[in-house]
């Protein structure tokens, strides 16, 4: 068999990079043969799909500390990851300032990148510490001049509004309901700043809410918005990939409806649909399985296999062995007769 691996990470437990080597393994052992393609969308990971760092800045971290933040330049083209400079990961557990937090250290990194001669960059949203609505990116950007003639296109791998970033991703940051109640006014009131100073309405656009309103900001400075994983599927040629292929390995850490709202998994099972490819997909966890299960059926005619580590294996291996576990359920489904 002819298998292609394209996994997104496992956050928290388990890199892209490690998913896929999990995989591999599972499948050389099977005898089958086997390729990788890095594919993100938009968040951690995006930067590596792209092409990797070739670059170091050090930035203003989402608290104020420094932070060295690894970003890449080629060919008058920049791809720059947020989370390297604004995101949640850079702090310990348990110590964010959802109300503080900034994406000042974002805005730096992308005008390291026009300063270096960039004239497009593409910015990875997602993984963020902050709900700022971007203002502390452009506060980092200012004057907004130096951005004319720079192409910024802005990877995202959500729909969600500017001012629900609040509701939606705050709690995740460790906002209580106060902040949350807080962080949607100050977006509201953003949202009326971005439209009297720039002329640009962000209220109503999809996307616009990823990483706390980041995406937003950004396109109040004249950037605009592609989802994340379409921009990287056309940048490694995914649907090239595809064919030829007897089976995809796909999978992240959870699987649930948002799955299919501009992510990994939704997107591979989209493409391997239509090449009528079979995708096995490989989640940390599942949520709602018949609700998943019916979503894939709207976006593939191809069959479609879930299977969630903490189902099969029990929360504690599922997290703790996850590559171990991983590997054997890849062979397993290899070993399977096929019809």
């Amino acid at each position: 068999m002819q298998i292609l691996v394209a996994t997104d990470k496992f956050r928290g437990t388990a890199t892209a990079d490690e998913i896929s080597g999990a995989v591999a393994g599972a499948v050389v052992a099977s005898g089958g043969n086997f390729s990788v393609v890095g594919v993100a969308d938009g968040g951690e990971g995006f930067l590596e799909a792209m092409g990797g760092v070739n670059r170091r800045t050090a930035v203003t971290g989402p608290l104020g500390d420094t932070v060295e933040a690894g970003w890449r330049l080629s060919n008058g083209r920049a791809v720059v990851e947020m989370a390297r400079a604004s995101g949640l990961a850079l702090l310990p557990d348990g110590e964010n300032d959802p109300v503080a937090a900034s994406t000042y250290g974002t805005g730096e990194l992308i005008g390291a990148a026009i300063d270096a001669g960039a004239k497009q960059v593409l910015v990875g949203v997602g993984g963020s510490a902050t709900t700022d609505g971007g203002f502390g990116a452009l506060r980092a950007l200012y004057p907004l001049q130096r951005l004319r003639g720079i192409d910024i296109r802005v990877a995202c791998d959500v729909r969600t509004k500017f001012v629900d970033a609040a509701e939606v991703f705050a709690p995740q940051k460790g906002a209580s309901p106060s902040q949350v109640e807080l962080l949607r006014r100050r977006l509201e009131r953003l949202a009326e700043v971005y439209r009297e100073d720039y002329g640009v309405d962000v209220s109503d656009l999809e996307g616009a809410g990823a990483a706390g309103g980041l995406a937003g900001g950004l396109v109040a400075a004249g950037a605009r918005l592609e989802p994340g994983f379409d921009l990287v599927a056309e940048e490694v040629d995914l649907l090239g990939k595809l064919e030829g292929s007897d089976l995809v390995v796909t999978g992240e850490g959870f699987v649930d409806a948002e799955s299919f709202e501009g992510k990994v998994v939704g997107g591979v099972l989209t493409l391997a649909g239509e090449l009528g490819i079979p995708t096995l997909v490989v989640a940390g966890e599942v949520f709602d399985p018949d609700q998943v299960t019916e979503l894939a059926a709207q976006v593939s005619d191809a069959p479609v296999t879930f299977v969630s580590l903490v189902e099969r294996f029990g929360e504690t291996r599922a997290r703790t062995e996850t590559l171990a576990c991983v590997s054997e359920v890849v062979a397993e489904h290899l070993a399977r007769p096929r019809t």
